[in-house]
């Protein structure tokens, strides 16, 4: 299984999930359709199926477009009201803690914590091996056992964010918003330490915030607390 970032950031948010022999998955199209057919060199009849874990722009954008170009829409009932697709053929409802295949691919959708419904998906391939990817979030509840690559949302660092609202870099009800939408680097290693690693030989870092994170440091200490090689989820 690889994940492959096609775009990560507050712009927008689209991945590939991909196993030898499988119909690869999309995982959010907060990028215009355009841009995805070139990053999959204008090909999207291969594709199992889009997840969106939510309604935002920059994770859902491309999701008429997609229907219309014939690929299956999964996501939960709210996000499909909220982007005006409930009715349409191709789109399908997921339920948190209800599993359901899509294509090859076993799909675990779970709930977490954002200013609008937000899915999280633990993913499975034919070949056993696992994903669990996690978007927008404060924190998350849930434990998983024998997951082999964690790709997982980390915005930003305490202390650089507390520094741009001190400085009025940033405005303070932005950083309210942030601290109560997005995980912190130190939220992530608490979750990460909190689950089970022990067959897990990636991890990616999802949606960095612009102001106020660091990419090496958050790789440094990753890695450092985790033991596992840690990577900036960067569009290839």
């Amino acid at each position: 299984m690889n994940f492959i970032p096609l775009s990560s950031s507050s712009k927008g948010n689209c991945y590939i999930v991909e196993s030898h022999g499988v119909a690869p998955l999309l995982l959010e199209c907060g990028i215009p359709i355009k841009a995805i057919r070139e990053k999959l060199n204008f090909s999207l009849s291969g594709l199992a199926g889009c997840l969106i874990s939510h309604e935002h722009g920059d994770h859902s954008k491309a999701a008429k477009d997609l229907l219309k170009a014939g690929v299956d829409v999964w996501t939960s009932e709210e996000t499909a009201e909220a982007l005006e697709i409930r009715t349409h053929h191709r789109t399908n409802i997921l339920r948190a803690d209800n599993q359901e295949c899509i294509g090859e691919w076993a799909v675990l959708p779970f709930d977490l914590h954002h200013d609008v419904p937000t899915h999280g998906f633990l993913i499975g391939s034919p070949n056993f091996e696992k994903l669990l990817f996690i978007p927008d979030t404060s924190y998350i509840r849930n434990r998983f056992e024998g997951v082999n690559i964690i790709a997982i949302e980390c915005n930003y660092i305490a202390d650089r964010l507390s520094h741009n609202i001190q400085s009025g870099a940033i405005p303070q009800a932005v950083g309210r918003r942030v601290r109560r939408n997005h995980m912190s680097l130190d939220t992530v290693i608490g979750m990460l330490k909190a689950n089970d690693l022990s067959r897990c030989r990636e991890i990616l870092l999802l949606h960095l915030s612009d102001a106020n994170s660091d990419e090496s440091a958050m790789l440094k200490r990753v890695q450092e607390e985790t033991g596992i090689a840690t990577y900036i989820a960067a569009a290839k």
